[in-house]
């Protein structure tokens, strides 16, 4: 039987019933169910102004960071989904990428919090106000693990801002309300409820996220929008949906407003995001091994390797068992645990609840911390000493700190870091933020002072050869100025 056969009968049996007698009750049913749904217009009447529609630009200098399988995956096979699509390598007819996106003011001094995705790599970014105004937005730091970037405008006056709430009172069956700009529709409305909470996507996908799960109609260009409570409070801001054709199939994910914030506070102060890291490798507890350690059910997370001269290991943590509890908050699955070990600040020391030969057992663990993400775009100009640029070159660099240098396999005075790029030359060359120059020619480079001195020649036509180090691996790139410039 078709579909519109199934439609057509549904309404012939709805007809059949009120001509039975029941049109009284098929009247008043609408009524009563009409008046226990909530009125969304004050919270969107409120809240709208402080909504911006996001634009990012890529001009075929930069290189950024792809999602997903890459770009030689179909990406039909994608389970996850960027809202604004996998990000695109220009082609040679056309050096241009745009990619849409929304985000929303936090402060009255024009703070703004979107998706890293929506900028990655971007080489302009401009927002766009409920008045219509176009203002041209600074990315003063990014974080990918939370998929968090943290924009600021400069305008005179005070900017509308929205209400931050908090996600960890979030049930299951609440009704939230997303704005955003779906496809560029700017100020798009949609509702829905919570579908569940404390969703972990897999360790391949934002490990350090509890997402909360939503049934409200988002699609590409909701990403960095705010999900809103019944009382016009910021809850979660929209990231990801699940879907095996790139568009809405009632399953969204919104990454909770605590660890936004708790993020957006580390941006500000220090540039760059922290995270706790406990030092060991995890997996779920199977029937088998329910079965062998005589457990009542399988919750908990299996340790299947401890880190040298980790916190765990030197609280006495063994492969083989099985944690129960970090701080106080129980461990069903795998899942649960990074999030709550990134949300911890390094150097705390935490109670961890295992089972050990059938006994229960509390060691108390001292959190270390997790190494930096290199994809993040970092702002150190309240934390660099002595930052200078080679306006030729089109980069600025700063110094970079012992523990940076420890967490890259770096020796002491070895490198510093490129903290912006801000001309052809040095984007052209692929080179990005976050990138450590090692060399200059045959040059080492352990300072800034090191660098402004190894620069201080550089010219129109000059090729310069630098010696680079990008997460794990170091490259020789050349960087051409360009004649004129």
């Amino acid at each position: 039987m078709s579909r519109p056969t199934l439609r057509l009968l549904a309404f012939s049996v709805f007809i059949g019933l009120a001509a039975a007698g029941g049109v009284q009750a098929q009247v008043a049913a609408p009524a009563a169910a009409a008046a226990v749904l909530p009125d969304f217009t004050g919270i969107v009447q409120q809240n709208a102004p402080a909504v911006v529609h996001v634009e990012a630009k890529y001009n075929g200098r930069s290189q950024p960071r792809i999602a997903g399988k890459g770009a030689g995956g179909d990406d039909q096979e994608e389970i996850l989904r960027r809202f604004f699509g996998m990000p695109m390598m220009p082609s040679p007819e056309d050096q241009k990428h745009i990619s849409l996106g929304s985000g929303f003011i936090i402060s009255s001094d024009g703070y703004i919090l979107t998706n890293n995705h929506v900028v990655d790599h971007a080489d302009e970014v401009t927002v766009r106000l409920q008045d219509r105004r176009t203002l041209t937005a600074k990315v003063v730091g990014t974080d990918p693990q939370y998929d968090i970037a943290l924009l600021k405008v400069d305008v005179p006056g005070k900017l509308p801002t929205v209400h931050i709430g908090e996600s960890q009172s979030l049930k299951p069956g609440q009704w939230v309300l997303a704005i955003g700009s779906p496809f560029g529709f700017d100020y798009t409305v949609t509702q829905g409820i919570v579908s569940a909470i404390g969703r972990n996507l897999g360790s391949g996908d934002q490990p350090y996220t509890s997402f909360i799960q939503t049934d409200v109609p988002i699609n590409r260009g909701n990403s960095g929008g705010p999900l809103f409570n019944l009382q016009g409070q910021v809850v979660g801001i929209n990231s990801q949906i699940y879907s095996n054709t790139g568009g809405y199939q009632g399953v969204a994910f919104s990454i909770p407003i605590d660890v936004a914030m708790n993020a957006v506070e580390q941006l500000k102060t220090k540039g760059f995001v922290t995270r706790g890291q406990l030092g060991v490798m995890v997996q779920g507890i199977s029937d088998d091994m329910v079965k062998v350690y005589k457990l009542d059910r399988g919750a908990g997370a299996a340790v299947t390797q401890v880190s040298p001269d980790s916190g765990a290991e030197k609280a006495g943590i063994e492969p083989g068992d099985i944690i129960l509890k970090y701080n106080g908050q129980e461990i069903d699955q795998p899942g649960d645990l990074p999030p709550l070990v990134g949300l911890t600040k390094p150097g705390a020391k935490v109670p961890v609840e295992i089972l050990r030969d059938g006994r229960h057992k509390t060691l108390e663990v001292t959190v270390g911390s997790a190494p930096r993400d290199p994809d993040a775009v970092s702002s150190t100009g309240s934390a660099s000493v002595g930052m200078t640029g080679a306006k030729a070159l089109g980069l600025t660099v700063g110094a970079l700190g012992a523990d940076d240098r420890k967490q890259m396999g770096l020796r002491p005075g070895e490198g510093v870091q490129i903290t912006d790029i801000s001309g052809e030359a040095a984007a052209q060359a692929g080179l990005r933020p976050g990138d450590v120059i090692l060399r200059v020619d045959q040059k080492a480079i352990g300072s800034v002072a090191d660098f402004k001195s190894a620069t201080k020649d550089v010219k129109a036509g000059s090729t310069v050869l630098l010696l680079v180090r990008r997460g794990d691996q170091s490259s020789f790139i050349g960087v051409t100025v360009p004649e004129g410039k």
